[in-house]
Formats: structure tokens, C-alpha cells, sequence
């Protein structure tokens, strides 16, 4: 703290010095007012959270607030979604899910769960193979570990990730409305991805109250333990997203020299071939021209792709809106599809 000597070097006079001096107390005490006001209370976006769970969908909000207590804030969770693998190129994102390894998994599970899959396929008008594929990059066959809780990973992103906190909100308000006869289990027992995706097919728990369907008949619905319920619930998940039975999906483009430069927003296919063709993009399948499609270009191991890409496309892009997802998919099914048929 200054002096009273140092402070009377700022003036001429005794009443200037004091007049500074009085000054210097006043701000130094507005400063430590400043600092000894209560911090924001940690738990005051819980508690709103547990009071709209009460007003909008009649739970208690006492019992909400404690269930979100039980909840543990996890790091990793925040760090992990900050570099997900589909910000790689295609080059380098391709191997991490269409390996040799897992095409052989693949064809192996199709081979020892071939009745299932063909039932499950045939009533939902989804190929065998697209079923594999799905739980072989979402969960490797079931050998990915489910190493976080669904509770901590949700909470952890609905109040601590401000990017993407009213999506992940609105998946913690899903979650803790799920609970009943057909899904029987404590919010804090369920065991998922960074995300709180669950199970095998990795369904946020949106995606469990729309589209998880109990496929073995025991009025349960299990997405970790039963492989009827997880069949039929990615291939109801296809059918209520439009896929079209025995439609392509993607096929490498033949690009003219003098092609016209597009770069579509989105996956939705919006081009008729007939238009992409006059554009310069061919390809030697027999469509018919009127068939809605669109481009979609990655970075590959030798160089740059361009695809045309349909409507099914699209159906597996709202498992993962990115192409690259897509496309890993469908390079699967159709790698286990020709390793299956192989002796």
C-alpha cells in the first residue's frame, strides 16, 4: 500500500495529497465490494433444467435435480469432441473403418447371423450387409468398449459444451424421459459413447424413443445384449428415413475435361443425372435419367474423387451428416457383401 508520503508527491499541498489519498480508499473499496460478490451459482442452469423438466413433462423436479447430481463432469468427453475423426481427408478417415480386419468381421457376422439379418432385411427392405456395416463402424461388432455414462456424457455437453449445449439439452431432456416397460433402466446405469450414443447401434436417445424397436418379442428393448433388437432398430432407423430397396447409392463419377464447376451444400440429391451429365459427370449404370442425385467430392490415396451420390446416400447420412461417413458405410457393406460370397 502507498504512504502518505508517497501519496503527497502527487500534489502540492497537503489538501490535494489528502484529497488523492480518499480517492485511493474509495476505488480500493469498490474493488474488494467487487470481488466479494457471490460467484454464479454452478448449479443454477441444473436447476432451471430440473424446473422445466417438472413444468413441460411433469417429473419432479427435486428428483431430476438429483439425478443430475449423480452425474460426473468428464473432461475427455469435452476434449474428444473437439477433434472428431471425421475432420481427416478421406485418405486418411477411410482406413480407420474400412480395414481388412473388419471386412472379415463383417462377412463372419453376416455368415453367423445370416437367418437374423435376412428376416430383419427383408422385413424393413434393408440389405444384410448395410446392417453389418452399421454396427461394424459404430460399435466394431460389438467389441468397442462403452467406457462413459450416458448421464456424465450428456450433462458434461448440455452444460459445459456452449457449441452444441441446446442439441445436447434436448438429448438429457430425451434420456431422462425414456425410462419405462419396454426400456427399463436407470438414466445413471446406461453405458455409451463420449457422446451418449448407446449400444450397438450407437442411438442417441432420441433416436431410442423414435426408431428402437424390440425385435425378439420380449417387450424389452436392448440395445447392448440383444441382437434382434439391435438388428431391427438401425434397419427400422433406415425404413422411416426413406431408403429405397434396391436403389443405388454411390457411384464414381466420370468427370469431363471441360466439366462445369458445382459444389452442392448438402447431401440431398437435387441434380437429375440427365442435368449432371450435360454438366460432365457420367457414369456407366443404366438409371433413369430423371433419377435425383447429387456430387460429392473427396480427397482420396491417389488423388481427388468425385461421386454421384442418391437418395440412399442421404438415408445413411442421418446416422452422421458427414460424407465421409457415408461413404465409409457404404464401401463396407459392399466389401463384407463380396468377402461373404466368397468361399
Amino acid at each position: 500500500m502507498l504512504s502518505l508520503r508517497a501519496m503527497f508527491f502527487f500534489g502540492s499541498s497537503m489538501r490535494r495529497g489528502f484529497t488523492f489519498f480518499r480517492s485511493f480508499l474509495f476505488c480500493a473499496t469498490l474493488a474488494t465490494a467487487a470481488s466479494a460478490q457471490p460467484a454464479p451459482d454452478p448449479g443454477a442452469a441444473e436447476k432451471q433444467f430440473a424446473q422445466m423438466m417438472a413444468s413441460e413433462h411433469g417429473l419432479d423436479a427435486a428428483a431430476v435435480l438429483e439425478t443430475l447430481h449423480r452425474a460426473q463432469y468428464r473432461q475427455s468427453v469435452i476434449d474428444t469432441m473437439t477433434r472428431p475423426a471425421e475432420a481427416k481427408p478421406w485418405k486418411d478417415y477411410r482406413p480407420i473403418f474400412v480395414t481388412q480386419r473388419r471386412i472379415d468381421d463383417g462377412a463372419a457376422f453376416l455368415e453367423a447371423h445370416r437367418t437374423l439379418l435376412d428376416r430383419t432385411g427383408k422385413q424393413y427392405g434393408l440389405p444384410p450387409q448395410m446392417i453389418a456395416a452399421i454396427i461394424g463402424v459404430e460399435s466394431n461388432y460389438g467389441r468397442t468398449p462403452m467406457r462413459y455414462r450416458v448421464l456424465d456424457a450428456l450433462v458434461t455437453l448440455a452444460f459445459y459444451y456452449p457449441p452444441r449445449q441446446t442439441y445436447f439439452r434436448s438429448e438429457l431432456v430425451q434420456l431422462l424421459l425414456l425410462h419405462s416397460a419396454a426400456f427399463p433402466y436407470a438414466p445413471e446405469d446406461l453405458m455409451g459413447s463420449y457422446a451418449g450414443a448407446m449400444g450397438w447401434p450407437q442411438f442417441m436417445p432420441s433416436s431410442v424413443a423414435k426408431y428402437a424397436r424390440d425385435g425378439d418379442g420380449d417387450g424389452k428393448i436392448d440395445l447392448w445384449n440383444s441382437l434382434p433388437d439391435i438388428c431391427a432398430s438401425i434397419a427400422n432407423y433406415f425404413e422411416a428415413f426413406g431408403w429405397q430397396t434396391g436403389a443405388p447409392v454411390a457411384l464414381r463419377a466420370s468427370v469431363a475435361a471441360n466439366a462445369r464447376a458445382i459444389d452442392p451444400k448438402g447431401l440431398d440429391p437435387v441434380y437429375p443425372l440427365q442435368q449432371l451429365a450435360e454438366w460432365g459427370y457420367t457414369t456407366d449404370a443404366k438409371l433413369d435419367p430423371a433419377t435425383p442425385a447429387t456430387l460429392v467430392r473427396l480427397d482420396g490415396e491417389d488423388g481427388p474423387e468425385v461421386w454421384i451420390t442418391f437418395r440412399n446416400f442421404w438415408v445413411i447420412s442421418r446416422y452422421n451428416k458427414s460424407p465421409l461417413y457415408s461413404m465409409a458405410v457404404y464401401q463396407l457393406s459392399q466389401a463384407i457383401a463380396a468377402a461373404a460370397r466368397t468361399p
